[in-house]
């Protein structure tokens, strides 16, 4: 026998395969948790590999990492922090059932969110722009024209790592140095750029999905789908939106202040 709309005390979001609106949370709250423990392993298998190539190559970690763009990177920290509070206020408007506070501050996320990933491709565009104009590895083999300051910190055929004045300095070995000074070649500086498009790119994966998702509530809550007896995606979204913001508190120390 189906279950009437009485059964389930009027309340329209209340599925058929729950008996209360409470029952329904839990469920949906359970669910967000186990998909959050999957994304840390995730997450967690490349912070393992980072701190086992780290632990090996201390020196070219400290050599590679004042390469990386700092103060974007910590511009953007600010904003993902900024954008943790703001998920967290329109939680508490869907809660008090105040509909316009809730749309303004989900849009205000979203609008952070896209913030970060300007910010973030910026800093990718220099990365690539550093390589735009370097010879290929056999223009490089046959003489072909050499820049004063070499950098390519795009791993691939034209990685190239400037680490001839750090050899002169003592920074790292003759031998490194030697073999990084020409395109392609394989140094653990790559290693350091390959794990850290990885994980930035995966983050930045992470934070257009969780876009997305704010998005979709957004327009859900300016179509009266919430009440302070139901607002359980704006919760769940938020848990997702600060599991983004949790892997950049780690990422952001690991890779930009080492």
């Amino acid at each position: 026998m189906a279950t009437t709309p009485h059964e389930h005390g009027h309340n329209p979001a209340l599925l058929h395969h729950f008996d209360t609106p409470g029952q329904q949370k839990e469920a949906a709250t359970l669910g967000m948790w186990a998909f959050l423990v999957t994304e840390i392993m995730l997450f967690g298998g490349i912070f393992m590999a980072y701190m086992v190539y780290r632990w090996a190559y201390p020196a070219i970690w400290a050599a590679a990492a004042p390469h990386l763009n700092t103060p974007l990177a910590t511009v953007n920290t600010v904003v993902l922090l900024v954008s943790s509070l703001t998920v967290a206020l329109s939680v508490h408007a869907a809660e008090a059932g105040n509909k316009r506070q809730l749309v303004l501050l989900l849009l205000v996320t979203i609008l952070l969110g896209v913030t970060f990933l300007g910010i973030k491709f910026t800093e990718y565009g220099e990365k690539f722009a550093h390589c735009a104009g370097y010879a290929s590895p056999v223009a490089w083999a046959t003489g072909g024209e050499r820049l004063a300051e070499p950098e390519c910190l795009v791993p691939g055929a034209n990685f190239l790592f400037p680490v001839e004045a750090l050899a002169a300095e003592g920074g790292v070995t003759a031998a490194v140095a030697t073999a990084a000074a020409r395109p392609g070649m394989k140094t653990p500086h790559q290693l350091f750029f390959f794990l850290y498009f990885c994980a930035t790119g995966l983050h930045a994966i992470h934070m257009i999905v969780g876009i997305t998702v704010m998005s979709v509530i957004a327009w859900m809550a300016s179509r009266n789908r919430f009440s302070p007896a139901y607002f359980t995606p704006v919760e769940i979204g938020g848990l997702y939106w600060h599991l983004i913001d949790i892997i950049w508190v780690f990422l952001f120390p690991l890779f930009y202040l080492v």
